[in-house]
């Protein structure tokens, strides 16, 4: 399917590894030239290189960590005038106890989950709006809608950001600038699947008994975990132009792992 958006321009923050990397692939095979961000240099280039080869577009790697104001300049620098922003990060640690959480967790959990998302969209979104096209992606997390203990430094950010996602998104719609949020579950990102490795090491098992094992603990219906991939082409289409109807929304994708309607 032909999105409508090949020769178009993304910036992809946060997007060295895992969903960042597979929303920034997606988006190039439908044509469109990336921006790609992170903090590591090596990873990112790594990236960037295996992007650009796969689809031939126009891969530009920056250096930058867009949780600071430096690094959300040397974004802009790089792309004054971005189609579509799709933004994510590294996930914080779990939480084993609320109680130990300090004011300099919450503090961190706010500038690279809350602040650094807004102050991105701040910067691109008037741009959108004189060109009269621009998507917005925000890559969360299921804990924004449904707390646990374990992701409270992940979840409360998340859902602060969503809410200031919709009510912006109300107000440039008109405009053709789409804003939505997709709020991923359990992902075999590179992280997780180091972690358990790990856990299957120790235990001495395989790889593979530790993987279905873990998903078996949390009963996922879909009975796995979801695939990068999957979020990538998510994030793609809320980029197309089919996308103009989409306002505001926010997407679980858990495997059905949590009951609620809307």
């Amino acid at each position: 399917m032909d999105l409508g958006i090949a020769g178009r321009t993304a910036i992809c923050a946060g997007a060295s590894r895992g969903m960042g990397k597979a929303s920034a692939l997606a988006l190039a095979r439908e044509g469109v030239n990336i921006v790609l961000s992170a903090r590591g240099e090596e990873r990112l280039r790594a990236a960037a290189g295996e992007i650009a080869a796969a689809t031939g577009v126009t891969v530009t790697p920056v250096v930058a960590d867009h949780s600071t104001v430096e690094g959300r300049a040397a974004l802009q620098a790089a792309c004054p005038a971005p189609d579509m922003l799709v933004i994510t990060c590294s996930p914080p640690g779990v939480t084993n106890d609320f109680r130990d959480i300090a004011v300099a967790d919450w503090q961190a959990s706010l500038d690279t989950s809350f602040l650094a998302p807004v102050e991105l969209m701040r910067l691109f979104i008037d741009g959108m709006v004189d060109r009269g096209f621009g998507r917005i992606v925000n890559i969360a997390t299921v804990a924004a809608k449904f707390p646990s203990v374990p992701r409270l430094l992940s979840g409360p950010s998340r859902s602060a950001l969503h809410n200031y996602a919709v009510a912006v998104s109300k107000v440039v719609a008109k405009d053709n600038v789409i804003v939505n949020t997709l709020l991923p579950g359990m992902f075999l990102t590179e992280n997780l699947i180091a972690t358990l490795e790990a856990q299957a090491k120790a235990k001495g098992v395989p790889y593979d008994e530790e993987r279905d094992k873990y998903v078996g603990r949390f009963r996922v219906p879909a009975a796995k975990f979801g695939a990068p991939e999957d979020v990538g082409a998510l994030a793609a289409m809320l980029c197309s132009r089919y996308a103009s109807y989409v306002v505001g929304q926010s997407l679980v994708i858990d495997g059905g792992l949590i009951n609620g309607l809307f």
